[in-house]
C-alpha cells in the first residue's frame, strides 16, 4: 500500500510521514532527500547545473540508497551533509531537472515496489504513484510555514531572520508552482489538509483515520 504526502515546504510532511509510518507499520521514503543527495553529487562535481545533459550524466551514475533515516550516496552516508543551506540553495535547478526528475521517480517506484510505503514530496500522488490508495496535501498559512522552517533551521546551528526565510520560501512555492516537470499542484483526488493550527499528533490522527476509512486494516 502506498501513502501520498504532498505539498509545500514548512506545511510538516517529512516530519508527519515519518510519525505516521511510524504508527502503520509502513516504510517511510524521503523523496526530497534523493534530489538533496543529487544537488550534494552535482556540487562535488562542479556541475553546470543548467547543462541538463550533464545533469542526465550525472544521475545515470549514482549509486542512491535509502535505508531506513538515512541517505547514501555511492555507499557513503551524506545524511547531514545534504541539509545545509548550501544545499537549499543549489536544488532548485536540480528539482526541475526533466533528466533527473524522470532517474528518481523510476528509482522511487523501484524503492516502495511491493511494500507499504508513507512518501513525501511534491509529486508523489501527481506523478510518481497516481494509483495510490492514500494520498494528502498538506499546506499551512505562509507565516507560519516559514516559522517553522526557521526553528528547523536553528535546530541544525543555521540562523536565518524570518523575513529572509520567509522570502526564500515565497520563491520556492513560486518556482514549484510553476515548473513545466510535475508541478507542485494537489492530486484530484487528495485529502487536504491545513496544518497551521494543528499539532502533530492531530495531523497524524487525522492521515491515519482516512487510511483505515479507505479500508486499511484496523
Amino acid at each position: 500500500m502506498i501513502v501520498t504526502i504532498d505539498g509545500p515546504a514548512g506545511a510538516g510532511k517529512s516530519t508527519a510521514a515519518m510519525a505516521l509510518a511510524q504508527r502503520l507499520g509502513f516504510e517511510f521514503l524521503d523523496t526530497g532527500a534523493m534530489y538533496r543527495a543529487v544537488t550534494l553529487a552535482g556540487l562535488r562535481a562542479g556541475l553546470d547545473f543548467t547543462d541538463e545533459d550533464a545533469l542526465g550524466t550525472l544521475v545515470a551514475g549514482l549509486d542512491l540508497k535509502m535505508p531506513p533515516g538515512r541517505v547514501l550516496l555511492n555507499g557513503a552516508d551524506v545524511t547531514g551533509l545534504i541539509r545545509t543551506k548550501e544545499i537549499t540553495a543549489a536544488s532548485g535547478a536540480v528539482d526541475s531537472s526533466p533528466a533527473v526528475r524522470r532517474r528518481l521517480v523510476e528509482l522511487q517506484r523501484q524503492l516502495a515496489a511491493g511494500k507499504n510505503v508513507v512518501c513525501e514530496g511534491r509529486d508523489q500522488g501527481t506523478l510518481v504513484f497516481p494509483d495510490a490508495l492514500c494520498k494528502f496535501f498538506l499546506t499551512a498559512d505562509a507565516a507560519e510555514r516559514a516559522r517553522r522552517r526557521q526553528l528547523e533551521m536553528a535546530a541544525r546551528g543555521e540562523e536565518l531572520p524570518l523575513p529572509e526565510v520567509l522570502s526564500a520560501q515565497e520563491v520556492r512555492d513560486a518556482r514549484d508552482a510553476s515548473r513545466e516537470i510535475a508541478p507542485m499542484v494537489p492530486a484530484a483526488d487528495a485529502v487536504l489538509l491545513d496544518t497551521t493550527h494543528l499539532t502533530l499528533d492531530q495531523v497524524v490522527e487525522r492521515m491515519e483515520q482516512e487510511i483505515r476509512r479507505s479500508g486499511f486494516p484496523a
